[in-house]
C-alpha cells in the first residue's frame, strides 16, 4: 500500500434505507433505516407489533414493502422477481420463533431440508451431514431418527439452527431464539448462535424480547418505536443510551413512554 493511503472499508453487507411498510392503512414501519456491517451481529429490539418481524419478512421477500430500499451485497432486494429472489435467498439462514419444524420429517431431513429440495446433496450424504451439525449442536446423532414431536423445545431449537446452517449461508436471521426457553437452555442456545456466526464468519440479525440474550449475542443494537429506529449504537452502550423509550425497555421498568405511565419523581420516590 502507498504511504499515505488507508485501507479501503468495505461497505455494509446490508443496508435498509426508508422502509415503509403499512396494511390495510395502518403503517407498521414508518421510515427504518438500517446498515449491518460483514460479520457484525445485529439485534432488534422493541416492545410486541413494532414492526420487528416485519422488518425480517421484508428482507426475506415474505411481505413486499410499501416503499424502501433492501440491498444485500450491494444488490437491491425489493421489486426483484422470484427466479432472483430465490438466488438472493440463497445466501440467508433463518430460524422462526416457533422453530417451524416439518412434523411430518424426521430431524435429519428438516436439518439438510433446503439442500436436499435443490437437489445438491444424496439422502446418504444429507444424513450424514444431519448427524454432524446434530452433534456441533449437542444433540446426539441418534436424535436425526426421531421426530420434531418426541423433542423438547430446546431441543427443537437447535434442530432449527441446524437447518439454518446447513448451507452455511453468509447471512443468519433469528426470530426470538430464546423464546419459550428456561435461562439456562436460552443461555445455551445463545452460545451456540455465537459458535456458528463464528464458524461460517457470517452476518446476524436478531430479533429479540430477551435482554439478557441481546448482552450476550450482540454487537450492535437497534430499537424499533412507532415505526422508527429511534436509538441504535453499540450493545455496550445500549443501557447509557439516554433514550427514555430504550432505558424503560431495557431495565423492565412497567412505568414509562412505552407504557404511557408516568415516571415518578425525585420527590415522590422520597414520599
Amino acid at each position: 500500500m502507498i504511504a499515505g493511503m488507508t485501507k479501503k472499508q468495505a461497505p455494509p453487507k446490508i443496508i435498509i434505507e426508508h422502509l415503509v411498510k403499512s396494511f390495510d392503512g395502518n403503517m407498521v414501519l414508518k421510515d427504518i433505516n438500517l446498515q449491518v456491517e460483514a460479520g457484525q451481529s445485529l439485534c432488534i429490539i422493541g416492545t410486541s407489533g413494532c414492526g420487528k418481524s416485519v422488518t425480517l419478512k421484508c428482507l426475506l421477500g415474505l411481505i413486499t414493502p410499501t416503499s424502501g430500499s433492501m440491498r444485500v451485497d450491494g444488490l437491491e432486494m425489493v421489486g426483484q422477481s422470484r427466479a432472483q429472489r430465490e438466488e438472493a435467498l440463497r445466501k440467508f439462514g433463518m430460524t422462526f420463533q416457533f422453530g417451524a419444524l416439518f412434523d411430518s420429517l424426521p430431524i435429519w431431513q428438516n436439518i439438510m431440508f433446503r439442500p436436499l429440495q435443490q437437489g445438491e446433496v444424496s439422502r446418504h450424504a444429507a444424513r450424514d451431514e444431519a448427524a454432524h451439525i446434530a452433534t456441533q449442536l449437542g444433540l446426539r446423532a441418534d436424535v436425526i431418527d426421531q421426530y420434531p414431536a418426541e423433542l423438547s423445545g430446546g431441543m427443537q431449537k437447535r434442530v432449527a439452527l441446524g437447518r439454518a446452517i446447513a448451507d452455511k449461508p453468509e447471512i443468519l436471521l433469528f426470530d426470538e431464539p430464546t423464546s419459550g426457553l428456561d435461562p439456562i437452555t436460552g443461555g445455551v442456545i445463545d452460545n451456540l448462535i455465537l459458535d456458528a456466526v463464528k464458524r461460517l464468519g457470517a452476518t446476524a440479525m436478531t430479533i429479540s424480547h430477551d435482554i439478557a440474550s441481546v448482552r450476550r449475542i450482540a454487537d450492535k443494537v437497534a430499537m424499533i418505536h412507532e415505526g422508527r429506529i429511534i436509538w441504535c449504537g453499540p450493545a455496550a452502550k445500549m443501557h447509557e443510551s439516554g433514550v427514555p423509550e430504550v432505558h424503560q425497555f431495557v431495565h423492565g421498568h412497567p412505568e414509562g413512554p412505552l407504557t404511557g405511565k408516568k415516571l415518578p419523581s425525585a420527590k415522590e420516590k422520597q414520599a
